[in-house]
C-alpha cells in the first residue's frame, strides 16, 4: 500500500513541478489562439478550460490505461515505475508539446506539424501513418466496448448490435461540430471515469490493502508468467498509461478550442497525469486482486491466465463487481466503456481533420465534411468485421509508441529551431531517445514482428537509439546553429 500511495503522490508532484518547468521552457504568451483568431463553428470553437480538460482526458483515455495497465501488471509492481516516470518525463512532455506545437501552428494536425520541422518525406510518412493508426484505433475502440456492453445487457443485444450502435454514434461525433456531442457528453463521461477510478482505488485499499505488493527488489524482478521480457514488452503494453503517440493525434483537437496558451499545461500535461493516475489504479488492482493472500508470482500467473482465457474485459468486470458490488460494478463498467468509445470517435474525427489538412479541404462545408466522414467509418467498420481483435491491438500497440517517438523528436527539433538552449531541448530529446530504444527493440523481438532473440533485439534497439541521439546532438551543437529562428518575445 505504501508503494501505491508513494507513486500516486509522485504523479501529483510531477504535475505541480515538472509541468511548470516545461511550460516555462516553452515560453507561453498571450497571443490569440486559433479558436479566438478564426472560429469556424465546427472544429475551431472556444470552450471553457474545465470542459476542454475533461474532453482531452476522454480523448486520450482509451483502453490503454485500463487494459494496458492490467496486462502490464503481469510483470508485477515494476509497472508502477514505468507509469509514474513515463508519465512525468515522457507522456506529459509529449502531450504538452504536441498540443502546443499545434496551437502555435494554427491548430494543424500532428502529421502537418511534424512535417513542418522534419521535412517533406517525413510529412508524407506521417500522414499515411497517422490515418492508418487512427482508423485502427477507431476499430479497436469500437470492438472492445461492444463486447463489454454485450456482457451487461440481455443476450438479444449482442456484440454485433452494440457495434452497429457505436459505429452510428461515431459517425455523428465525427461529422457534427465538436461542441454538439463531444462538448456536451464528454464532461459527463469524464466525471464517470474519475468516479470509477476512485471507486476501484478505494475498493482495493479498503478490502485488499494488506495484500498490495510493495516495490521491493524481489518484486521488481518478478518475471512475466509467459516469459515475455520486461524490456521492451512492458513499455509497449502499457501504452496510453505512460507514453502514447495516439495522444498527439488528439491534442490538436483541443488546440483548436483553448482560449489561452496558459491553459495548455492544465489541459495537455494535466490530462496525461490524470490518465497516469487511472493507469496506476488499474495496475494496482491487477497486481493485488489475484494475489489475495497468496504469493506475488501466483497472483501474476492468475492475472495472466484470466486475461488469456477470458480477455481483459472480463477481468475488468470481475474486479469491478467484486470490489464494488453489482450496482457499483455496473457503474464502474460504464466508466470503463466510456473510455474507448470517447477515444474512438475522436480518432475518426482526427483522421478526418488529418485528411482535410493534407488536401486543404474546407471542413465548414457540410458536403465536403460528409465526403470524408462516411468513407472513414465505412472502412473502419469493414476492418472491424474482417480482422481479429488481438491482431489489431498488437498493431496499435507498436505503432502507437513509434508515433510517440517521432513526435518527441519533433518537439526536440522545434525547441532547437526557436533558439531554446540545448538543456531545454533535452527535455524532449531524452524521452525521444528512450522511446526510440523501446520501439526498435520491440520491433525486433515481438512475435508479431521479427521475433528475434533478445541477444539481437536489445543491442540493435540501444544502438539505433544512441545513433538518433548522437545525430541530434551533433546537429544542434555543430551544424545546426544557422537553423535557429530567434523568438520574438516567446513567439514562434
Amino acid at each position: 500500500m505504501i508503494s501505491f500511495f508513494a507513486c500516486l503522490i509522485l504523479l501529483l508532484v510531477g504535475f505541480f513541478t515538472y509541468s511548470k518547468v516545461i511550460e516555462k521552457v516553452f515560453r507561453v504568451d498571450d497571443r490569440p489562439t486559433p479558436a479566438i483568431a478564426h472560429p469556424d463553428g465546427v472544429d475551431y470553437i472556444p470552450m471553457k478550460t474545465w470542459r476542454i480538460f475533461l474532453i482531452q482526458l476522454l480523448n486520450i483515455a482509451g483502453l490503454g490505461p485500463i487494459y494496458g495497465a492490467l496486462s502490464g501488471a503481469c510483470w508485477g509492481p515494476s509497472v508502477y515505475l514505468w507509469i509514474v516516470f513515463g508519465t512525468i518525463l515522457g507522456g506529459g512532455v509529449h502531450d504538452f508539446l504536441s498540443g502546443m506545437m499545434s496551437e502555435r501552428n494554427d491548430g494543424k494536425s500532428i502529421s502537418e506539424v511534424v512535417g513542418l520541422y522534419m521535412g517533406k518525406v517525413i510529412t508524407f510518412i506521417m500522414r499515411i501513418f497517422s490515418i492508418v493508426l487512427l482508423v485502427m484505433i477507431g476499430v479497436n475502440f469500437s470492438v472492445g466496448p461492444a463486447d463489454l456492453l454485450a456482457k451487461l445487457t440481455p443476450d438479444v443485444l449482442n456484440k454485433m448490435f452494440w457495434l452497429a450502435v457505436i459505429v452510428i454514434y461515431y459517425l455523428l461525433a465525427t461529422f457534427l461540430p465538436i461542441d454538439k456531442i463531444i462538448g456536451k457528453l464528454y464532461p459527463v463521461f469524464g466525471i464517470c471515469l474519475i468516479v470509477m477510478a476512485v471507486g476501484i482505488a478505494g475498493g482495493i485499499v479498503v478490502e485488499m490493502g494488506a495484500d498490495m505488493p510493495e516495490l521491493t527488489i524481489a518484486n521488481l524482478t518478478v518475471t512475466h508468467p509467459d516469459g515475455l521480457p520486461r524490456w521492451a514488452m512492458m513499455f509497449v503494453t502499457v501504452a496510453c498509461g505512460a507514453v502514447s503517440g495516439f495522444h498527439a493525434t488528439q491534442s490538436p483537437l483541443m488546440a483548436r478550442c483553448i482560449k489561452s496558451e496558459r491553459e495548455g499545461r492544465k489541459v495537455f500535461y494535466g490530462a496525461m497525469v490524470a490518465e497516469g493516475v487511472i493507469a496506476l489504479i488499474w495496475a494496482a488492482a491487477g497486481v493485488t486482486f489475484y494475489t489475495n493472500h497468496g504469493s506475488l508470482l501466483d497472483g501474476m500467473t492468475g492475472l495472466n491466465a484470466a486475461i488469456n482465457a477470458d480477455g481483459a474485459g472480463n477481468v475488468v468486470y470481475e474486479i469491478s463487481t467484486t470490489l464494488l458490488g453489482p450496482v457499483g460494478g455496473v457503474l464502474a463498467m460504464i466508466g470503463v466503456i466510456a473510455c474507448p468509445i470517447t477515444s474512438g470517435d475522436t480518432a475518426y474525427r482526427a483522421a478526418r481533420l488529418t485528411i482535410a489538412d493534407w488536401f486543404h479541404i474546407d471542413q465548414a462545408n457540410i458536403p465536403k465534411r460528409a465526403a470524408l466522414s462516411f468513407p472513414l467509418l465505412a472502412v473502419g467498420t469493414f476492418i472491424a468485421l474482417a480482422l481479429p481483435w488481438d491482431v489489431l491491438w498488437r498493431f496499435f500497440s507498436w505503432s502507437n509508441q513509434t508515433l510517440a517517438m517521432m513526435v518527441l523528436w519533433t518537439g526536440a527539433v522545434f525547441l532547437h529551431k526557436y533558439g531554446f538552449p540545448p538543456m531545454a531541448c533535452m527535455m524532449a530529446a531524452l524521452p525521444a531517445t528512450f522511446m526510440s530504444a523501446v520501439s526498435i527493440t520491440y520491433f525486433f523481438q515481438a512475435p508479431e514482428c521479427l521475433n528475434l532473440p533478445t541477444t539481437i533485439a536489445y543491442p540493435v534497439g540501444l544502438a539505433v537509439a544512441a545513433l538518433f541521439f548522437t545525430i541530434f546532438v551533433w546537429r544542434i551543437l555543430v551544424v545546426g546553429k544557422n537553423d535557429i529562428t530567434p523568438l520574438n518575445q516567446g513567439k514562434a
